[in-house]
């Protein structure tokens, strides 16, 4: 094993899109993870960990030169309850050990519901499940950072889209369903604005952090993201990319109740429909203010995420 290596825990699309930058950069990079991923490139290097695992987490960053966190967990409330406080006390545990920077590739459902834009100082709104999951492990590196134990700074990011993500609100369901010919499915409000990421420039946002000087280091930032949109304005603009008509199916309120009952994904989203069932907006004034990051305009992103999908679906017609 490669010493001085970046250490990224997990290889979901959070972490690909970070570690193929970091490997285009020169930097050496390692996956931690419980499975080998099948298409890992050539040059990465590979040790299986288990996060919830303490021992597994502290040798899989000995010696690195910094940890990113793109860990995830089943969308299942009872799960994240028991794995994500282990998993960042693992985490915090392996960054005190090593010494090494550390950037939590994280989420904004910890601010609860919120009435205008969400800033980094924005207090957070007490909310339970998911919410107060992140809630909780926000405290977490915050205080060890705060105690001068970790260097740990997170970069939040709203939802996310782009080529390769699926498990996303904007991902199989959006994209995947149109390429496929299907009508998108949501079980959320549409027609409010809605901030969204762009998945390629969070891994430029994130390479930039790594890159910062220490002063940058044991903060919160937020992603920008580019003009606010509704998701129903995304899936218009993602249809006419692939020549589609824009079908969509939403469930009514007044059926949402009962359907919670026999539907588990949607019991898992009904902990965070504050972030649909009004404007969200993500303030990232400061993150634009100290770097240089041009996000890419929602038609670009949306219209390059949906040709990516229908080469998938159709890869005849692709290579044609």
């Amino acid at each position: 094993m490669m010493d001085r290596q970046d250490v990224i825990f997990g290889y979901g699309a959070a972490g690909r899109a970070i570690a193929e930058r970091l490997a285009a950069a020169g930097r050496a990079v390692l996956i931690a993870q419980r499975s080998r991923p099948d298409d890992l490139p050539a040059g990465m290097e590979f040790i299986r960990c288990d996060v919830l695992d303490r021992a597994a987490v502290v040798n899989a960053a000995a010696g690195a030169a910094r940890i990113v966190i793109a860990t995830g967990f089943t969308y299942d409330t009872t799960v994240w309850e028991r794995c994500w406080p282990q998993a960042m006390a693992n985490f915090l545990a392996a960054a005190e050990a090593t010494g090494a920077p550390t950037l939590f590739f994280d989420n904004l459902y910890m601010y609860g519901p919120q009435e205008g834009p969400i800033r980094e100082s924005t207090p957070f709104t007490p909310w339970g499940g998911k919410p107060a999951v992140r809630r909780a492990i926000s405290e977490m590196w915050q205080e060890a950072s705060n105690q001068g134990r970790v260097r740990m700074s997170a970069l939040r990011v709203s939802d996310f889209y782009g080529p390769g993500v699926t498990n996303s609100h904007l991902g199989e369901s959006l994209f995947g369903r149109l390429a496929a010919g299907k009508a998108v499915q949501f079980a959320m409000p549409i027609d409010h604005p809605h901030d969204v990421a762009y998945l390629p420039d969070a891994a430029r946002a994130a390479q930039q952090l790594l890159d910062a000087p220490e002063d940058a280091w044991g903060q919160v930032w937020h992603m920008p993201c580019a003009k606010t949109r509704t998701l129903r304005e995304i899936v218009i603009i993602a249809a006419a990319a692939m020549g589609r008509t824009p079908r969509i199916q939403t469930i009514p309120a007044i059926l949402q109740p009962v359907l919670r009952m026999a539907v588990p994904i949607l019991r898992e989203v009904h902990d965070i429909r504050f972030l649909f069932d009004r404007p969200y907006q993500i303030d990232a004034t400061k993150f634009t203010a100290r770097f240089s990051l041009d996000v890419t305009p929602i038609d670009v992103g949306v219209a390059e995420t949906a040709r990516h999908f229908l080469s998938v679906a159709n890869p005849q017609a692709d290579a044609a």
